[in-house]
């Protein structure tokens, strides 16, 4: 959240899904259990305004749900609250989330008569057997049509992909993200499967059906495919579950939950690309590497994770991580010897 662009999160949670995800409680999800209501957008949009300097740029954003699955009706409802607030400037725009096979011509003008700017499509895999395998319901064929009808109709597109999911491999979490990147999106949401409590998930996991998709299973693959969209240029808006109570106090009771997965995402990407550079160095030597000043600790890993990598995977005698002069994300070997 910046001063320029400032988000006003309100949540529907579950609202307008005609079926239930295998790894989907919204209620534990999101923390939030009652549905949206117009008083509800009014409170949050109210409280918002009291807190940033005047100028800031507001977005309504309409979190948790398929929103454009709800009834029309409610759908209304719940922008005519916010109406009064766009008119007068206290919000600049609205946002919301939805699934792909709730996207039609006709919704998209409702969304472009009530100031809606950003549609984001959870897309979760375009891989057929994995979606079927999580129940979500739609293909693959009908993401990318939602997308490319949400993109001619002048919204900005957010594609959310989830990995981990039943049946998912990493060679189908990259095929996804080529797909998604295919798809010409302004940004992306990464959200590696968590096991939370009372889905259909955690019974298959408790089962022995489904395997549980590790921090470290994560990590790898995340690597892998934030590498495709740094590539393409298109930005990572977030990357693993927002904190919430509920997950932090045991609600996610297995697989890839981390409160900073994104830094340990971008630490196995800086360690893959030193991996690049030491590649047929021969062993004892000693090595200073350089890295952005924003890079160190990420270069260093969590525990120094990396560093003990290197060194014990290329029999080093010593391995230095220091600042130096050179872009982000980029690596120098300042020192062999």
């Amino acid at each position: 959240m910046t001063a320029r662009n400032s988000i006003i999160p309100v949540f529907v949670p579950h609202l307008g899904c005609p079926n239930d995800c295998v790894f989907c409680n919204q209620r534990r999800i999101s923390g939030h259990t009652e549905p949206a209501t117009a008083q509800t957008v009014k409170t949050a949009i109210e409280n918002a305004a009291a807190l940033f300097p005047k100028g800031t740029k507001r977005q309504l954003a309409f979190y948790g749900g398929s929103f454009t699955a709800i009834p029309t009706v409610e759908q209304v409802a719940l922008f005519e609250a916010a109406k009064p607030y766009l008119d007068d400037g206290t919000i600049s725009s609205i946002r919301l989330s939805t699934r792909p096979d709730a996207i039609d011509a006709e919704t998209l003008a409702r969304l472009k008569k009530y100031s809606v700017q950003t549609v984001e499509l959870g897309a979760q895999s375009l891989c057929d057997n994995v979606l079927w395998l999580s129940n979500r319901g739609h293909t693959a064929k009908e993401v990318e049509e939602a997308a490319r009808m949400v993109k001619q109709a002048g919204f900005e597109l957010i594609l959310q992909m989830m990995t981990g999911l039943p049946g998912d491999t990493d060679e189908s979490c990259i095929e996804t993200a080529k797909k998604i990147i295919a798809l010409h999106p302004d940004g992306v949401r990464i959200y590696p499967t968590v096991i939370v409590r009372d889905t259909e998930l955690y019974d298959m996991w408790k089962a022995g059906t489904y395997k549980e998709h590790t921090v470290s299973d994560a990590v790898r693959v995340c690597a892998k495919i934030t590498k495709l969209f740094d590539e393409a240029g298109i930005p990572i808006i977030r990357m693993g579950l927002n904190p919430t109570e509920d997950l932090s106090g045991g609600d996610a009771v297995g697989g890839a939950y981390h409160p900073a997965l994104g830094e340990l995402v971008r630490s196995r990407m800086m360690l893959d690309k030193a991996v690049e550079l030491l590649d047929g160095i021969e062993p004892d030597k000693r090595v200073i590497l350089g890295v952005n000043k924003s890079d160190v600790s990420k270069m260093v890993g969590q525990h120094r994770c990396n560093v003990t990598e290197l060194t014990e995977r290329f029999k080093l005698k010593s391995l230095k991580i220091t600042q130096t002069d050179i872009n982000s994300g980029e690596i120098k070997l300042l020192s062999l010897d």
